[in-house]
């Protein structure tokens, strides 16, 4: 019975009954005459092939039989290397495609770089120009002015403090993106900066109603990072953290230690949060997860992308946490600086 199941050439010929009444070997009443005998068969418990059926009932020779067969694996043969053919073929060109899209995206990215850093640049001369007479005019360098001016050219004065912060956050993405930006490693009291970026946003946290402060363990040590560029992240992450943090939420900064060499840095709002599946969209530079021109919301789209770039420009990493609607989580490790014994 085992032989009955044996794998056989006519096995791999599909529809080779209509094959050989197209080559003439049998006709459609033997044909159907061998088909009733298959089934006949089966019934009894009797596996049997077409061809055999055929050559018991003598409606065709086994010869003729192995003759159609091969001749039918030689056709089926011929027509998967023609199918593989093509197949190589299309992924050839789609690969050659996606190469030269590639390329191009390259091209584009590099453009925009460059745009932004010739944009921020020249922005910056006549900026220090619009700065230079505002002060003037509020030290009354160039004559008195009334209380209603001077309150004006101080509203001014801050709008240009904001507009040389996002220049300089131009000129950081310019770099970035061409693998400029650099770190300069140096001994960093992460506690001052903790505490500095606290003190930087208390009042928008105080307007806001948000509760923010720090937990700082006692025993950190200084760490090995950019301090300018430290600082910079954790006055982007706090901020962050009390734009979406609706009125009686908390933004803490956490700075513990964790075993002998890392110190762990992290900020943490019980705000809006950010859903699962656009977590990575959040480091997309100029992207804003609300795009829509009624969004609650303002910004560049530029900090987080920042954010990101200078932690792992450190050889260090950003991590995030996030639940929709009870907030998030964002955590870096820096290298603390050797202890001297």
């Amino acid at each position: 019975m085992a032989d009955q199941y044996r794998l056989t050439p006519e096995m791999l010929v599909p529809r080779m009954g209509e094959y050989l009444v197209h080559k003439g070997l049998i006709t459609h009443e033997g044909l159907q005459n061998a088909l009733d005998y298959q089934q006949e068969s089966m019934a009894k418990g009797i596996p049997i092939l077409l061809g055999q059926a055929l050559i018991d009932l003598k409606l065709i020779e086994r010869a003729e039989l192995d003759q159609a067969v091969t001749e039918q694996i030689i056709q089926l043969r011929s027509a998967l290397q023609a199918a593989n053919r093509t197949l190589e073929r299309r992924v050839e060109e789609r690969t050659a495609e996606l190469q030269k899209a590639l390329e191009r995206l390259s091209e584009l990215n590099q453009l925009k770089a460059n745009f932004v850093s010739n944009i921020s640049h020249e922005l910056r001369t006549p900026l220090t120009h619009i700065k230079g007479y505002i002060e003037l005019l509020v030290t009354e360098s160039l004559g008195k002015i009334s209380e209603e001016q001077r309150h004006a050219l101080q509203v001014s004065q801050q709008s240009a403090a904001k507009l040389e912060e996002l220049i300089q956050d131009l000129i950081m993405v310019s770099l970035a993106s061409r693998g400029e930006l650099s770190i300069l490693q140096e001994d960093v009291d992460i506690r001052r900066l903790s505490n500095l970026a606290i003190k930087s946003s208390a009042a928008k946290a105080q307007e806001r109603g948000v509760n923010l402060h720090a937990i700082i363990d006692e025993d950190v040590p200084l760490v090995q990072a950019d301090s300018q560029k430290i600082a910079w992240v954790l006055n982007q992450l706090v901020d962050n953290g009390v734009k979406f943090t609706p009125s009686g939420g908390s933004v803490v900064v956490s700075v513990t230690r964790e075993g002998e060499n890392l110190i762990i840095v992290s900020v943490t709002d019980t705000g809006i949060g950010i859903p699962s599946h656009r977590l990575e969209d959040i480091f997309e530079s100029f992207h804003q997860l609300d795009s829509s021109p009624t969004r609650r919301y303002n910004g560049t789209g530029l900090g987080l992308s920042l954010v990101r770039q200078i932690i792992e420009a450190h050889g260090s990493m950003l991590e995030v946490q996030s639940t929709e609607g009870r907030g998030s989580t964002f955590k870096f490790p820096l290298l603390a600086v050797a202890e001297s014994k």
